[in-house]
C-alpha cells in the first residue's frame, strides 16, 4: 500500500473512530439526562452496537496504520511526539475498554428497568458517573493526538 492510501486510510479511521465516539457519547449523555428510561435504553444500545461496528475496527485501523505510517514514513519511533502520541492512544484505550463493560451494563439495566416498568437502579446512575470520568479523561487525550498527528512538533516539552 503506498503512502497516500496508508495515511488516507488512517485519516478516515480517526475520524470515525473520534466521530464514533463523540456522537454516540452526546447521544448517550442527553438521554440519561432526559431520564426516559426508554431514550436511556435506545441510547446505550445504540453506544454498545456503535462500538462493535464502527469504534473497536477503526481502533485497530489507527494501530495498523498508525505504524505503517510510521515506518513508511522513515520516522524514528524514539521522537517524542510519536512516544507522546502512542502513550495517549494508549492511555484514551484504557479509559475505553471499562466505558465498553459499563455501556453493556447500562444497557442491560435499562432494558430490565423498562420491561419492569420499574426506575433505573441506583447501581445505573454510579456507573453514569465513572463513564462520564472516563469519557471526560479519554476525549482530552485523542484530541492531544490529533495535534501531534498534524503538527508534528519536534519537542514536546
Amino acid at each position: 500500500m503506498d503512502y497516500f492510501l496508508l495515511k488516507l486510510s488512517h485519516i478516515v479511521s480517526s475520524t470515525i473512530l473520534f466521530g464514533t465516539g463523540i456522537g454516540t457519547a452526546f447521544s448517550m449523555f442527553m438521554a440519561n439526562r432526559q431520564g426516559n428510561i426508554q431514550g436511556i435504553y435506545t441510547a446505550t444500545r445504540n453506544a454498545v452496537l456503535a462500538d462493535w461496528l464502527f469504534t473497536t475496527p477503526s481502533g485497530l485501523v489507527q494501530v495498523i496504520t498508525g505504524a505503517a505510517l510510521v515506518m513508511a514514513g522513515g520516522y524514528d519511533l524514539r521522537e517524542d511526539w510519536i512516544l507522546w502520541g502512542i502513550g495517549l492512544y494508549v492511555f484514551a484505550g484504557l479509559c475505553w475498554l471499562p466505558v465498553v463493560w459499563l455501556q453493556l451494563k447500562m444497557r442491560d439495566m435499562a432494558k430490565q428497568s423498562m420491561d419492569r416498568g420499574e426506575a433505573l437502579p441506583p447501581v445505573y446512575w454510579r456507573m453514569d458517573k465513572w463513564w462520564i470520568v472516563l469519557g471526560c479523561c479519554a476525549f482530552p487525550a485523542l484530541v492531544i493526538v490529533f495535534y501531534l498527528m498534524v503538527v508534528k512538533p519536534a519537542e514536546i516539552f
